[in-house]
């Protein structure tokens, strides 16, 4: 595929909204990647580095090995996602804790747009792909029901859990994010980029490598011969997270840290007319337009060949 500076910016692009979904607790970047029609080309590529790719480096030259790399792709969309990951995981913090029900009404919107334009992407519907949509919904609301731990420092631990939130995060539905407060590793992370700590940051990076690395192996299995039916495990995925990203909560108990702050631990979405306090109805509406209408702009560029 022949690509020019434009469509390497177009990428880019892309890959800052992938950076900004993942920072937020309940939004996959596997679900941006998808509307934006770059999924399986990011899976395909992941999946292909390998020993064989290294071994072409030393006897073939740099060239070959970054073509067969499709490095240019992975550069273009790995800097947009790094960037707004770090710059975003930190205004996200600042929005989730200040104005939770605005930023959850724009992400609410954007995944009921990303139901549709996942789902249509089934060739053929039967029994079978109805039944893997269903249990797809069931697992990410089970997913997101589950109460977060306490925070986890331990370097072996910090190492498990990229591992598994990276798997996550390239799932259209389930959120790196919110796998990582699952897990208690959310604090710990956030902490060590707000304080630009080398190491937990290295640990956590060489995890998500080893854990990316070998899930997108076996989606790429799964895409080759069950295309249908992964397709609709991952619309199940997306329709099951709505719970997570429901904008109006109430708070059953919460976390208390060392230093004495408290986190939610465990919620459950009620009416906006039930809410305790300011349900900001109108706002919220607007903002579920807004994510609602970004899918459809990241749909269209991705429909650009």
């Amino acid at each position: 595929m022949q690509r020019h500076l434009k469509d390497y910016l177009i990428i880019s692009f892309k890959g800052l909204a992938m950076g900004a979904a993942d920072a937020v607790p309940g939004v996959s970047g596997g679900t941006i990647a998808f509307i934006s029609g770059i999924y399986e080309e990011l899976i395909n590529t992941i999946s292909n580095v390998n020993i064989s790719l290294f071994k072409t480096l030393f006897s073939q030259g740099f060239k070959i090995f970054w073509k067969q790399l499709n490095g240019s792709f992975l550069l273009a969309l790995l800097s947009g996602i790094i960037i707004s990951f770090v710059s975003f995981m930190k205004l996200a913090k600042y929005l989730l804790e200040f104005h939770p029900i605005l930023i959850w009404s724009f992400f609410f919107g954007l995944i009921v747009a990303s139901i549709f334009f996942v789902g249509k992407q089934i060739t053929k519907w039967s029994a079978t792909t109805v039944m893997a949509l269903i249990v797809g919904a069931i697992i990410a609301f089970y997913v997101s029901k589950l109460p977060s731990l306490g925070t986890n420092e331990s370097p072996w631990f910090l190492f498990i859990a990229g591992a598994i939130a990276i798997c996550a995060m390239i799932l259209p539905g389930i959120s790196g994010s919110f796998i990582l407060i699952i897990l208690g590793a959310y604090k710990t992370l956030s902490n060590a980029i707000h304080n630009i700590d080398f190491t937990k940051i290295i640990i956590f990076v060489c995890g998500a490598i080893v854990g990316l690395l070998s899930f997108s192996h076996v989606l790429k299995w799964l895409f080759k011969h069950y295309h249908n039916i992964t397709l609709a495990i991952l619309t199940g995925f997306i329709f099951g997270s709505l719970n997570k990203v429901w904008p109006w909560k109430n708070t059953l108990s919460w976390h208390t840290d060392s230093k004495g702050l408290e986190t939610p631990l465990l919620q459950e979405s009620i009416s906006p007319f039930s809410f305790n306090g300011d349900s900001q109805i109108l706002f919220a509406a607007i903002l579920m337009v807004l994510g609602f209408l970004t899918i459809f702009i990241l749909e269209k560029l991705g429909s650009k060949k």
